[in-house]
Order: C-alpha cells, then structure tokens, then sequence
C-alpha cells in the first residue's frame, strides 16, 4: 500500500508531494504554490482520489479485498 502520493492542483499545474493517512479521507487540500483549496471530485471520497497519482489507502485495501 502506497502512503505517498503526489498530489497535482488543476490550478497553478504544481505536483506536491503528500503523506496520505492510512485509516481517513482527507477533503481539503491547499496547493502550496496558489493556496487554491482542493475538494474531492463528485463521486471521490477524498482529494487523493481526485487529484493524486495513488487512491488513497483506504481505497487501495479495498481494491486489493475484491
């Protein structure tokens, strides 16, 4: 299971490293660069999910459970 993702912001462009937390979703993420606040995509459950190169972990157990 990955805890690092990079997390990339539709806004400024900008990649930023991030530790994703192993048993929560997070649903709001500020972009380092333009502070722009990140919430998750309709239907995602966190902004990982939305904007990261990984799911979070919560959704990884359960893509690897079925």
């Amino acid at each position: 299971m990955k805890q690092n993702t990079l997390v990339h912001c539709p806004m400024c462009g900008r990649a930023s490293s991030a530790t994703m937390p192993v048993d929560a979703c997070v649903v709001v993420y500020v972009c380092p660069q333009c502070n722009t606040v990140l919430r998750p995509r309709p239907g995602d459950c966190c902004v990982f999910c939305s904007y990261g190169d990984d799911r979070c972990p919560p959704k990884q157990i359960h893509t690897a459970n079925t």
